[in-house]
């Protein structure tokens, strides 16, 4: 039977155990791409769906379509080679900005920087949202975007783009990687 005491220091070794893992975590990242290329966006856009078509045929076949297999999975290897070529058209073409969550404190040291006017808090802003958008954006951002480029991204850029921008930041801020299970 075991001790007390070797009770207590298994406890301590899995909390050890747990606490590295936790330590490890990495913050939440998220990804904004931006291609100002429409054709590429549908070209892209097509690739994906006909695979995804393509797929659910063969998935679909049933034994009596059974000579007609290599139909469909020849149409299924055709879908991939142009989505392999409709990605990479893109990704030439396209701007990736990645996103990382700040820790909670560093998060409200930052709003804090930005305080809500009444015109702000009359929207159901918590901040200035004219200021702190920028800030936020440039804080996390891991390429190490200026705030000067945000708040020119978020003036010049389409309503839809500037907007996209700003979710991509916000929302991994808020992102969560947590399961609470059902008791």
């Amino acid at each position: 039977m075991p001790s007390k005491t070797d009770s207590a220091t298994n406890s301590t070794n899995v909390w050890n155990d747990l606490q590295k893992r936790l330590d490890g975590l990495q913050p939440a990242v998220a990804r904004f791409t931006i291609c100002d290329d429409p054709e590429l966006r549908t070209r892209l856009a097509e690739a994906k769906a006909e695979l995804r078509d393509a797929e659910e045929i063969l998935r679909a076949l049933t034994k009596d379509d059974e000579q007609n297999r290599p139909l469909f999975t020849q149409r299924v290897e055709t879908a991939r080679a142009e989505l392999d070529q409709a990605q990479a058209a893109f990704d030439a073409r396209a701007v990736t900005l990645t996103f990382r969550a700040l820790e909670r404190k560093q998060l409200e040291a930052l709003q804090a920087k930005h305080p809500a006017s009444e015109q702000d808090e009359e929207r159901g802003d918590d901040f200035a949202m004219d200021s702190f958008a920028p800030a936020l954006i440039a804080a996390a951002s891991v390429e190490g975007m200026p705030v000067e480029y945000a708040r020119k991204c978020l003036d010049t850029w389409s309503a839809a783009d500037a907007q996209d921008l700003w979710r991509a930041a916000w929302g991994v801020q808020h992102q969560k990687r947590t399961d609470l299970g059902k008791g």
